[in-house]
């Protein structure tokens, strides 16, 4: 498919002229120009709303001002403060990067596209916005605010999750792209997709770019961008139990290779479907205790991107410590969990359980 010079300088002028004149977005990270807040907001809002950002951004600014101290900050301290915000290997990436630039970099970060893609957990889109808003590169970004503009408004096709659509895409945005004004650029694009050219019930009235749009005029709205994987969901079934001895809870701590990496948790007996206490009791549970001693207590479901947990919450009290030898694990006082990171379904447990 081929777009017009003139097309292109048309999407161009008519999206600088909305962001100087309509664009009132306002968001903490607008206009920052220090690296490290640019990549901490970054980090935060993938995959995430910014809303939802929001409040962890300010956190995170407040608590770990610069690189440096968040490179010296303890690991549980960071992870509990990330609570609740979900893809946890983001967070336990971000404390890779924050040391290495600390103790590679001198503290500085680097201010070109191909240093800043070198860094763990640093992405083409990431590398793009740190590049173009601290640094001035003249870099465009492309996100799936980008990807949805630009597919519409062009009447573009092809997948965005294919090799082919991602290539085409990038260069399309780079072709776009002011060089002397990429920052103010990249900021427009991303805002309009985000406030305006929105996945679903788009305001394409109040869009600068409606009368360019080949996807109002075919209405197409609904039919792009196109993906070409679906998103297959797998359906999971965890079963925590509570174990209680004293005012004090048995807890463990999550390992590498699945979920909630670094994460606490109580014990935890996954199956491979919905299971009643009798069973978690005869297949796996080495306690000498009656199985009318587990308690239902409350069951929850969270949608991921990829799983759906189904999670049953069980308490068991345990009065003799000698017959109880689950390894790996520790007694936790009750008054302290709020002190340690635990995945969002286990603080809402916690919580509507008064643990918290």
């Amino acid at each position: 498919m081929e777009i017009t010079t003139a097309a292109k300088n048309r999407f161009t002028l008519s999206l600088s002229h909305w962001h100087q004149n309509y664009n009132v977005r306002n968001l903490p990270w607008k206009g920052e120009k220090d690296p490290y807040k640019i990549w901490l907001s970054e980090i935060i809002l993938q995959q995430t709303r910014a809303a939802q950002g929001l409040p962890y951004y300010l956190a995170f600014t407040h608590a770990f001002p610069t690189v440096a101290h968040l490179a010296v900050a303890d690991d549980a301290d960071v992870f509990r403060l990330w609570q609740g915000l979900g893809y946890y290997n983001r967070c336990k990436n971000m404390l890779a990067t924050a040391r290495i630039i600390t103790s590679a970099h001198h503290g500085v970060f680097p201010n070109t596209y191909i240093q800043l893609l070198a860094l763990k957990g640093i992405g083409p889109y990431t590398a793009a916005a740190i590049a173009s808003f601290a640094f001035n590169q003249p870099v465009a970004v492309v996100d799936g605010n980008v990807y949805r503009v630009l597919s519409r408004c062009f009447g573009i096709d092809s997948p965005i999750d294919s090799t082919s659509g991602k290539k085409l895409f990038a260069e399309l945005a780079q072709q776009l792209l002011p060089p002397d004004n990429s920052a103010a650029h990249n900021q427009a694009i991303m805002d309009l997709g985000a406030t305006v050219c929105t996945p679903a019930l788009p305001k394409c009235d109040s869009c600068p770019l409606s009368k360019l749009c080949v996807a109002t005029k075919s209405d197409l709205i609904r039919q792009l961008p196109i993906k070409s994987k679906k998103i297959i969901v797998k359906e999971r079934f965890f079963n925590y139990i509570i174990f209680q001895h004293n005012n004090n809870t048995w807890i463990t701590q999550r390992q590498a290779g699945d979920i909630w990496e670094n994460l606490h948790e109580p014990y935890l007996i996954e199956t491979k479907q919905p299971t009643e206490a009798i069973a978690l009791y005869k297949d796996n549970l080495p306690l000498n205790a009656h199985p009318n001693s587990l308690k239902l207590i409350s069951k929850s479901k969270q949608k991921l991107t990829h799983q759906v947990i189904n999670t049953c919450f069980y308490t068991l009290v345990i009065n003799d410590l000698s017959q109880f030898n689950m390894p790996n694990g520790w007694w936790v006082n009750n008054s302290e969990l709020k002190k340690l990171a635990f995945p969002k379904t286990l603080v809402s447990f916690f919580k509507n359980n008064l643990y918290f």
